[in-house]
């Protein structure tokens, strides 16, 4: 997983997969995109006017937990 943000944009970007290929954009609510494969798998969240909607400062200390 990559998380990148454009302050220029305010654009946060959550890559899950970075599968090349072709994909589908899906708005899920206002100003969230999601990027589907071929096969409707999510690879790919865009927030749109990220830093009104989360800390973006938070985000350099991310928690990273695997469940079992």
């Amino acid at each position: 997983m990559k998380v990148s943000y454009n302050s220029k944009t305010d654009l946060l970007y959550i890559c899950l997969d970075p599968t090349k290929g072709e994909l589908r954009n899906r708005e899920i609510g206002e100003d969230i995109v999601v990027d589907l494969d071929a096969d409707d798998r999510i690879v790919g969240i865009e927030i749109l006017d990220a830093s009104k909607r989360l800390d973006i400062t938070s985000l350099l200390n991310l928690d990273y937990e695997q469940v079992a």
